[in-house]
């Protein structure tokens, strides 16, 4: 799926507010499936939170996520995604020591992988994001070992304003091509 470009990395490292700005450029988006699974089950009084049941939390989250990935086929021309399939297989095998088994071939993003690092300055906790920067750190760490094992060549975000790190990306992909190889 060369149009699907995932945006991942450290929780709290301006992600969102990325996608939000693509967005507002016009460009297809589809927001962290773990947040829509967060706002649901509070709005519920579910457990299947990460503070109370990271597994089930986890499980929907990618459940959400193969949807999102299965719903933007039908969508032309780039699609960024906050976060993905990848993310949660990654948090799984992390969790419950699950290999990224054959749903990671199946949900494919963009052979480069957007990853935005850690960033103390912007990080902070709302009540989705009850973890601290270390466990997002960690989060972080674990991402930039996972995707190239997965298949994927990775591009660190640089730390500055979102309308210069969206030019960044835009400008990366319209270089390299959404497969991060250089064109010809």
């Amino acid at each position: 799926m060369n149009n699907f470009i995932l945006i991942s990395g450290c929780s709290g490292g301006g992600k969102s507010t990325l996608l939000k700005a693509l967005e507002a450029r016009g460009h297809q988006v589809v927001e962290e499936s773990g947040r829509r699974v967060v706002e649901v089950e509070r709005a519920r009084g579910g457990t299947a939170l990460p503070w109370t049941d990271m597994d089930a939390f986890l499980r929907r989250t990618l459940s959400l996520a193969m949807a999102d990935h299965d719903a933007a086929r039908r969508l032309e021309g780039p699609v960024f995604f906050d976060r993905g399939v990848v993310d949660a297989l990654v948090a799984l095998q992390h969790l419950k020591g699950e290999a990224p088994d054959a749903l990671a071939g199946r949900y494919r993003y963009a052979g480069t992988i957007f990853l935005a690092p850690p960033w103390p300055e912007i990080f902070v906790t709302d009540a989705a994001r009850r973890h601290e920067l270390i466990e997002a750190e960690a989060e972080y760490d674990r991402l930039l070992t996972a995707c190239p094992v997965l298949g994927y060549r990775t591009v660190l975000l640089p730390k500055v304003p979102v309308e210069a790190r969206a030019d960044f990306l835009l400008s990366t992909l319209r270089d390299s091509g959404p497969t991060g190889q250089p064109k010809r």
